[in-house]
Order: C-alpha cells, then structure tokens, then sequence
C-alpha cells in the first residue's frame, strides 16, 4: 500500500539528499519562542533550586548527593561572568531550549519531512507546556531533556546513514548527560529494548557504539568515586522521589500528567507518531524509536518515577507524527494543526510567568503553593533572609560569636547562603539534600538558629531551645519561607561532628 512516506530510509543510502531544511520558518519559530522565554526569566526571583546551584557552584566537586556537577558548573560560570545575575543564571536554560526546537525540526527533517512538517514539529515544541516552559529557568529538566532530544536526531541520522561517528556522538552526549542527572541509561535501555525487537539489531553490533559507552563509563569515574566515598547518596535519591510520588498520586496521575506536558498540539503529534512508526513501512527502520517511550512509562510507573522523566522521548515521535501529518497537501490538516498551535500556545502563555507580582494571590497553603511550585518557589527568599538576619542581630554578642545558621530545607540554606553577605548572616548549613555534604557545623557553634525545625527533633539535640522569630512573607510558600518559626537552641548534647552524619536526609 502507497503511503506517500516512501523514500530511502529502508535502504539508507548517504548519497540520498534530504528535504531542504525550513530556515526561514523554523527561525521564525525560535524567535517567538525566544522572545517568550526572554520576556519570562526577568520575573519574579530566583527558584529555590536555583539557590541551590549557585551555592553548589560555589563549592565545585565532582559529583552531589542529588545531581551531577554540571549544574553547578554552569551556575558558578554565569556567576562569575555576571555575580548574582537571575537573568544570566537562566540564559542557558534559554539556548539549549531553542537549541533543542531546531534539532526538533532537524530530526522531522532526517525522517524524510517536508519544510511544512519541520515547522510543524518546531511549533509543537515550543508550545509545549513542558518542552518549552521549563526553559525559562536553569534545571537539571532544561539541560537533560534537550541532550535527549540531541541523542533522538543523532539515532534517526545513524539509521539513514550508517555513519558510525554519529554514535561516538552520542556517546558524548550520553557522557555529558550524566554529568546533569542519571536518567539517560532509562533511554538507552529502552532503545536497546526496541532495536531487539524491531531493529535494526545492526546498531546494538556496533563498535563505535560500545566505544561511546565505555567514553561514558570513563568520565563518570569522578563522579562514581565521590558517591562510593559518601555512601551512594545519590542512588537514595530514587527513594525520595518514589516516596513523593507516593504522597503525590504517584501511578494513578502518572500517565495523564506524562501526556498533558506534551501540549495539545504535541499530544496530537505524538499519537500521530506512533501509528506512523508502527504502521506505515517508509518508516520501519525507525520503529524501535517508537517503543522507546512505551518503556520508559513503563520503567518510571514501576519505579514511582516523575511523570516529565518521559518527555524528552516524545520529539522524535513528534517529528514521525509530522512526518505523517504532512505526507499530502490538505487544507483541513493546515487549519487543526493552526487552532491545536494556538490552544497549546495559551496554555504556554497562561504557564509562564507574565502576571506582575503585585496581582499574585497568597498562597492558602503549602498544597496550594506546591500546585504553582513555579511561581511560589520563586518568592519569598530576601523576605526570609531579612526575617532571618534581625534574629541573629537580636543575639547577645558573646552568643553571636559563636553562633551559625542551621535550616530544614536545602531551598531555605540556599537562600541565605545568597543572601548571607549582604545581610550580615554567618555561616549556613542545612542537613537536607545535597547541602548536608556541604560541610558540618563546627563543634564551637554553641548556639544555632535552626529555621523551620521540629520542637521535639530540636529538644532531643539542643540543652535548651526556645523561639525568637517567625516569617511571614504575603507571597511566599507556606512553611517553606513563610509561615515558620525560627528558633534558638543552644548548647549541642552532641558534638556536630559526630551528630551531623546521623542527621543527614534526602527528603
């Protein structure tokens, strides 16, 4: 049967032209999208992680107790090309966002696209709620997905080609991936799963491809040492997401929140690229790509993964589905294609953060303010710190001296840390997260002002503990930097030193 998507992917031949790629209208995509996120990252104040990275920057090592040192690497660089800059920490969320749209619409073009289907599939990116929203601040999210995307167009190429650097290629990218979070062997997994079962089982032959695997497995030498040498923090991490999914609607949400972050248009393509791949034979040699996001809901629903962990799998059915939409000049596919563009694009609007802060509403609660985690994790923080800093000014002087800060929440000690020299605050420390393993208090802090603990956890290490301030901020998030109290405990019952380990905790 006659497809119309005949071309020569089933006998990959270099000499083979491609379709000419659609400059003029992918470029106009990337525009729009730049000019959203670029109007967006001005707003409101930095995200609670990323405090994090900046502090985390500021203390570079090989790997974190929740994260790879890439991050950080890039937040300490911004910083110091532009010290405290919000708009500079998030300019590579923003590149490698419409980096990712035109490789989006490269990899429409590999699969044999038209110029109409390359737009398309640029379109259904960057309207997106996920794919574009996340761009707009820096993220492990922002960074992993686009080197997804990246490995999605170097696999399509590979197949039409049979270049093998094409897959040293992506074993860099694989390399560089897991330098941001251990996410990637999911995706290859789930690759290796569909070329076994719809091939090419050619790929899985390839010396170059173990030749990418083992670059991957050298350069994660560092990192593999510094978790070994701290108990493997990073693997509990799949723990304490299992057990937020678990509080959070965990399988039962899981799949309609993995599609609804795909767009309407997005979801629309998305669908259309599995019947493409599964169904019409121009595009069999591909059809391994269209298992790939079949496994890896899979794997996340078994092991309470997030539901967003998926979303970097879906462009390259996107751009199948494309592929497909396109394959014969139709008028009424031309104006569905418009109106699910411009439903997906309010949904992006109405996502991003363009209403001024001033008509934001209180959050009622820490549930409500978790809904809106994007808006409410970015408010609050030089409230806390003020809030935070007249406390320790209140200190006697000789207290004072001996005095460091101690908070529940890694987002809490992150925003002090910022805060710390412009308010005149000591040192920071915090158990939680990848903070813990920041450092730990120095058995001559004899008083400690603990923010946001427990009473009863804080009596069982402190001789005497006793209130001395709260913060209110109107538009911050309940009990994270509103709505808390801070307190002062003094004399240890135990040395830090030998307290601190037991106190160290993911959650």
């Amino acid at each position: 049967m006659s497809t119309g998507l005949e071309t020569d992917v089933r006998h990959p031949d270099t000499s083979v032209e491609r379709p000419p790629f659609a400059t003029a209208g992918v470029a106009a995509v990337v525009v729009v999208a730049a000019a959203a996120l670029l109007a967006s990252i001005g707003r409101y104040g930095f995200f609670g992680d990323e405090l994090y990275f900046i502090a985390a920057g500021r203390r570079l090592a090989e790997s974190y107790a929740d994260q790879g040192p890439l991050l950080p690497a890039i937040s300490r660089l911004m910083d110091m090309i532009a010290p405290n800059s919000m708009v500079a920490q998030r300019i590579p969320a923003v590149l490698v966002t419409l980096a990712a749209i035109v490789v989006s619409a490269q990899t429409a073009r590999e699969l044999g696209g038209s110029r109409a289907a390359q737009v398309l599939t640029a379109v259904a990116y960057a309207s997106s709620i996920f794919l574009l929203v996340q761009g707009d601040q820096l993220s492990t999210n922002a960074i992993d997905t686009a080197l997804w995307v990246t490995l999605g167009w170097l696999l399509v190429r590979w197949v039409r080609t049979r270049r093998d650097d094409l897959l040293l290629w992506a074993g860099v990218v694989t390399a560089i991936d897991m330098q941001v979070k251990w996410l990637v062997p999911f995706f290859w997994l789930a690759a290796a799963i569909g070329v076994l079962s719809c091939g090419p089982r050619e790929l899985l032959r390839r010396p170059a491809l173990w030749w990418g695997a083992a670059l991957t497995a050298l350069t994660m030498l560092p990192s593999l040492f510094w978790q070994a040498r701290h108990g493997w923090p990073q693997l509990g991490m799949g723990a304490q997401v299992a057990a937020e999914a678990d509080t959070s609607g965990g399988r039962v949400t899981f799949v309609p929140l993995a599609l609804l972050a795909a767009g309407v248009l997005g979801l629309t393509l998305v669908v259309c690229g599995m019947v493409a791949l599964f169904r019409f034979e121009a595009l069999r040699p591909y059809r391994f790509l269209g298992v790939v996001p079949l496994v890896l809901f899979a794997a996340f629903m078994i092991t309470d993964g997030r539901p967003y962990y998926v979303v970097g799998s879906y462009p390259v059915v996107m751009a199948a589905g494309a592929v497909l939409w396109t394959r014969r000049a139709a008028r009424w596919r031309t104006i569905v294609a418009a109106l699910l563009a411009v439903v997906s694009a309010v949904t992006v609007v109405a996502a991003l953060p363009f209403k001024p802060e001033r008509d934001l509403r209180p959050a009622a609660d820490a549930d409500a303010a978790a809904a809106q985690l994007t808006v409410y994790g970015k408010l609050g923080w030089p409230e806390l710190a003020t809030s935070v800093a007249a406390a320790y000014r209140a200190l006697p002087e000789p207290q004072r001296a001996h005095a460091v800060i101690v908070t529940d929440s890694y987002w809490q000690a992150s925003a002090l840390d910022f805060y710390r020299t412009d308010d005149g605050l000591p040192a920071v420390y915090s158990p939680n997260r990848g903070f813990g393993y920041f450092g730990t208090p120095p058995d001559s802090a004899t008083t400690v002002l603990w923010v946001n603990g427990d009473e009863a956890d804080l009596r069982s290490h402190f001789a005497t503990v006793t209130p001395i301030g709260h913060v209110h901020t109107r538009l911050g998030f309940p009990t994270v930097n509103s709505d808390l109290t801070i307190w002062r405990c003094d004399n240890p019952k135990t040395p830090w030193s030998q307290a601190w380990p037991g106190m160290l905790r993911l959650g």
